[in-house]
């Protein structure tokens, strides 16, 4: 069988792996359009303020490792740039590969509109180690940087590069940073941005930029903001242009859509990763929320998959966090907006509680915001801001949703609790003791 799999990164190598664990006889062809393959992307922006030394330990297996100890045909340089399903060949410039099974695991990039002057030098988006040894190289006499977006990524890179001693600022196009949360909890974020000297600017638009050869300043509806380092984090588009004359069924965004066994539309294809649609269990749809863990998660059930093993991807709940200075900001399920979006009723519980025993020393405070359907009582979704315990508390409500709990059935979780760690009541059974209707 000849398996080849496009895309050298999460989603990519995991199912490569699973196939040859699987398939003793697989004759497996990665093609990869840069030199790196298998790294932790999640981990680059902590490279800019030295938390993470270098790129280099970003990298979880070396293309050599895949070709020698595992026999992959691990290919780099190999741009794909057209897909024939007929003859089930694959193309790029010099080269065409056919398959019998082919993976598409081609992930997503970053957005970068068409501004004005949007290539002076000094403007980076970030998503590869190739684009953050560029920002490195900038960055050194840097001064001032205007991060664009304020969300996952652009949020993590303020940090960074506050910490690394620039003067930072942010331009947000909507009305809030962190559009994961409802406008009542954003405000954490907003006070920590302040408290470390980030400026933010809100409901701003950029238009383009100044400068000759090299970015001085971005340019918005509300003026100019000098910059000699600009990061646009807007947002990311999966990798799926070169599908174009395919009959591969996508949505508007280019994702690929994909059964639970990670199958296209189109016989003897599969898609994973962040190119893919995600099952969304809470939503009970396709949605397309691009995170390392699914990537992984989808890669593994499209190698099983392949390789012909009956394995199905169960979906997710959105469960996400990310560090923004002394706080953790985590979300799971559905917010206010996605829950009226979809005409769920729902009910609000909030409650601010300590993430261990209040008389423990250093207690900090959680904030937590829980929807539960009406007439249900089954969760939802959870939004917990807080400088600690918020990663226990989110996956202990990513799992309830996964299980389709309810409010109730909160209450009856075996919990660990010892003083250091927690309260005899967790704060998620708090907020039910005091909600739920006896």
């Amino acid at each position: 069988m000849k398996y080849v799999i496009i895309g050298g990164d999460a989603a990519g190598m995991t199912a490569a792996m699973e196939i040859v664990r699987n398939d003793k006889k697989a004759q497996i062809t990665t093609l990869e359009q840069t030199e790196i393959y298998s790294y932790g992307q999640c981990g680059l922006p902590y490279v800019v303020d030295g938390r993470i030394p270098s790129t280099d330990d970003l990298i979880a297996r070396s293309v050599q490792v895949f070709r020698e100890k595992y026999g992959i045909d691990a290919r780099t340089g190999h741009k794909v740039t057209h897909v024939d399903a007929g003859k089930q060949i694959v193309y790029g410039e010099g080269f065409e590969v056919p398959y019998d099974k082919l993976l598409i695991a081609t992930g997503a990039a970053p957005i970068l509109p068409t501004w004005d002057n949007a290539t002076l030098a000094g403007i980076h988006t970030i998503k590869t180690i190739p684009q953050m040894h560029d920002l490195l190289r900038d960055a050194t006499e840097a001064k001032k940087v205007a991060v664009i977006g304020g969300g996952y990524i652009g949020l993590e890179m303020a940090e960074v590069l506050k910490e690394a001693g620039k003067d930072v600022c942010i331009i947000q196009r909507g009305a809030q940073l962190a559009k994961m949360l409802d406008a009542d909890m954003v405000h954490h974020v907003h006070e920590q941005a302040v408290q470390h000297d980030v400026a933010v600017y809100l409901d701003t638009a950029v238009t383009g930029f100044n400068g000759e050869v090299k970015v001085e300043a971005v340019v918005t509806n509300k003026g100019t903001i000098e910059a000699d380092l600009v990061i646009v984090a807007v947002g990311v588009k999966p990798s799926t242009d070169f599908l174009a004359d395919t009959a591969i069924l996508r949505l508007k965004n280019g994702a690929i859509v994909v059964d639970p066994h990670m199958a296209t539309s189109v016989e003897n294809i599969y898609a994973a990763g962040d190119c893919a649609t995600h099952f969304n269990r809470v939503k009970q749809s396709a949605d397309y929320v691009p995170l390392g863990t699914t990537a992984n998660k989808q890669g593994r059930i499209a190698g099983l998959s392949m390789a012909g093993k009956f394995v199905r991807f169960k979906g997710i709940t959105g469960t996400s966090i990310l560090k923004f200075f002394d706080l953790a900001i985590a979300t799971t399920g559905l917010n206010e907006v996605s829950a009226q979006q979809l005409n769920r009723s729902y009910h609000v519980y909030e409650l601010t509680a300590n993430h261990i025993a209040g008389y423990y020393p250093e207690p900090k405070p959680l904030f937590i915001k829980v929807l539960v359907e009406k007439k249900t009582e089954r969760l939802l979704g959870a939004q917990i801001i807080g400088e600690a315990g918020v990663d226990k508390r989110i996956d202990v409500f990513a799992t309830a949703l996964m299980q389709e709990l309810t409010l109730r059935d909160l209450l009856d979780l075996d919990l660990a609790y010892a003083p250091p760690f927690n309260g005899v009541w967790d704060p998620l059974q708090q907020l039910a003791k005091r909600n739920v209707q006896l």
